[in-house]
This record gives C-alpha cells, structure tokens and sequence, in this order.
C-alpha cells in the first residue's frame, strides 16, 4: 500500500507512560532552575557579568591605565605607568619641586619676544629659543613638556608639591630669568630643567649640567654649587640605570656631568638647580628613544628617583 498523496496523514507514535511522566517532571523544574540562575546574576557571581563584576571592571581598568597604551609622542602624563620613585607616598611631604620643562611649544611664533636680551647676571642673553627637534619634526619643547607631566605625577605620588614653570599655557617663555625666579619664590627644594639636545648626528648620551661659581652682577651661585652637584650626581646615577642609557659621548669626559656659568637659569638661581639634556634629538638612534612613551616614562622615572634621593638626604 502506499501512503504517497496529498491528503496522507502518517500514524503518530505512541508514548509510553514513563514518557509522559518525564516531561510533566521537566516542566516543573526548568522554570525552577532559571529564576534561580537569574537571581545569581542580579546578585553578582564570584566570576560574572552583574554588579560583582562591574567593580572588578573598575579595578582591572584602572590597572591597565597605568601602562603606557602607546608610544607617540606627547602621550597624557596620565597614561604613564605606575611606578614610583622609592620611599613610598608621602616621603616628600613639605617638599616643593619645580620642574622646568625647556622652550615653550608656541616660541617658534613669537621670534620677536624670544630674541630680545634679559640680564642673567654675567651678561644678557636671548630670552629663550625654540628649542631643537629630531630630523621627522618631534620638537624639544613637546618632549620635554611630556617628560615634565610624567615627572610631576611621580612626585606627586611621593607627597611633594610640584610647580611646572610653564605648562603650555602662555604665548611664549617664559625667558630665562623668569624661569629662574619661579623656582626661587617658591622656594623650591630642588628645581630641574628639562632638556634635549641637538648636537650632530654620532654623538649620544645624555648628561646634567651643573652651576659654576659664579659671583658677578646679579649672579652669585656660591651657595648653590655644593648641593646642586649632588642633586645632579643622584639624577645622573638614576638616570642611567632607569633608562639603560650611556653618559655623552661628545661632552663631560664620560661622567655624564658639565658644569656651564653661562646658563641664565643656573646663574640666577638661588636654589639647587640643574639641567638635563635627555639626549641628542639629532641621532637617529637617540631619537628613537626621545620618540617612544615607553622610554620618556623611563626617563621621568630615573630623575624621579634622583630626587627623591637628593631630598631625602
């Protein structure tokens, strides 16, 4: 016989009544079983996607904040990573820092204002300059406002008060002697001015440069060469073993350490006080470093730690 046609209806199945009692039981306990798994989820697992996990969320973001997410430069200070100079928070309380980051990114536009002379005590000198850049255009001015940022919050975290001298936030300068003023009406415990240099290609290293005795017009360092030698040691010390860099190679006989009384923001100081030059911008293998996030966070670590050091005696 065949059941081919458009009308055929195949013989359903029968079920067994053990079957029957199966599904009844199932029924029953499926609802069951899924208010209690929902009721799990509102109330947060110990692994979940509700409310429990939603704070784990926050911890674990504010971790992988802490990193440097990438490395172009100019990078928010507040991307850096999370370590810290040694002495744990609050080492530097009552402690006060300034940080001079060198040149003002918008100098280039205001040549007039940054050509014309300032007493530094020794003679008159330029109010500032540009600054240098690397030879694919990352300037001094944004790598050392950065490094300034980075070195700020390490500070901070330290329990000092931190002064920048300028944060990006005025038309140009401010001029030399100015900048030397900020950090001796603070009064600052230790000031550093950040720097990169732009010597030829070939030479490399960074190196710190400290105040000669200088005691003429408005000069006079005497008192600041003693401990701004030491604050320039600790710094270069760090400095090196923080970012694995040599000293120069072209200045300082190897030490990593000059000493200039030519330098309106020494002479005028009154202060401990130092430079840094972080690098040569004009060699591409420096340049490298003075580009990558990574090795600026490095940087601002190492003179962190310099001072810390030098602060805490």
């Amino acid at each position: 016989m065949s059941y081919v046609g458009p009308d055929f209806d195949p013989p359903r199945p029968r079920r067994s009544p053990l079957r029957r009692t199966l599904t009844v039981v199932l029924a029953a306990l499926v609802p069951g079983a899924l208010l209690g798994w929902l009721a799990f989820e509102t109330l947060g697992g110990a692994d979940d996607g509700g409310p429990g996990r939603a704070a784990g969320a926050t911890s674990s973001t504010a971790g992988s904040a802490g990193g440097d997410p990438d490395d172009k430069p100019g990078a928010p200070a507040s991307q850096s990573p999370t370590a810290s100079a040694p002495g744990g928070a609050g080492a530097l309380a009552g402690k006060v820092v300034v940080i001079d980051p060198g040149h003002n990114p918008a100098n280039f536009a205001h040549t007039a204002e940054i050509n014309s002379k300032v007493d530094i005590g020794t003679h008159k000198k330029e109010c500032d300059t540009t600054g240098t850049t690397t030879n694919s255009g990352y300037t001094e001015a944004a790598f050392t406002l950065d490094v300034a940022h980075r070195l700020r919050t390490l500070l901070e975290r330290q329990g000092a008060t931190v002064k920048l001298t300028q944060d990006a936030d005025r038309p140009y300068g401010p001029c030399i002697d100015e900048r030397a003023r900020i950090g001796n009406s603070a009064p600052a415990d230790a000031v550093v001015s950040v720097h990169a240099d732009g010597a030829a290609s070939g030479q490399r290293g960074f190196h710190v440069i400290l105040p000669g005795a200088v005691h003429e017009g408005g000069a006079d360092t005497r008192a600041i060469v003693a401990p701004s030698r030491e604050l320039g040691e600790l710094i270069a010390d760090d400095f090196a073993e923080s970012t694995d860099t040599s000293p120069s190679n072209y200045v300082g006989d190897g030490t990593g350490l000059v000493t200039r009384e030519d330098l309106g923001g020494l002479n005028l100081s009154t202060v401990p006080k130092v430079f840094i030059e972080c690098g040569n911008m004009r060699d591409s293998k420096d340049a490298a470093l003075l580009t990558s996030g990574a090795w600026r966070q490095k940087a601002a670590q190492g003179i962190s730690e310099g001072i810390v050091s030098f602060l805490r005696g």
